[in-house]
């Protein structure tokens, strides 16, 4: 799983939501919710940071991780 995957689905289960909740509270579908907890490769960016702005993040440029 990738690191955001990882943030955004352990969070969500932090604040005690369902991928339903999540989806609903942040105004992005549901099917988008999952194909990011998942780690789907193919997502959209302005969709993935509305995800990460319900926790007051933001996807950065950043050096690729080398062992992935």
């Amino acid at each position: 799983m990738n690191k955001i995957a990882e943030f955004i689905k352990t969070n969500r289960k932090a604040a005690g939501l369902t991928q339903k909740d999540f989806a609903m509270r942040s105004g992005l579908g549901l099917r988008f919710i999952r194909d990011l907890e998942q780690g789907k490769e193919t997502v959209r960016m302005d969709k993935v940071n509305e995800a990460l702005a319900m926790f007051g993040m933001e996807a950065v440029p950043g050096r690729k991780d080398k062992n992935k």
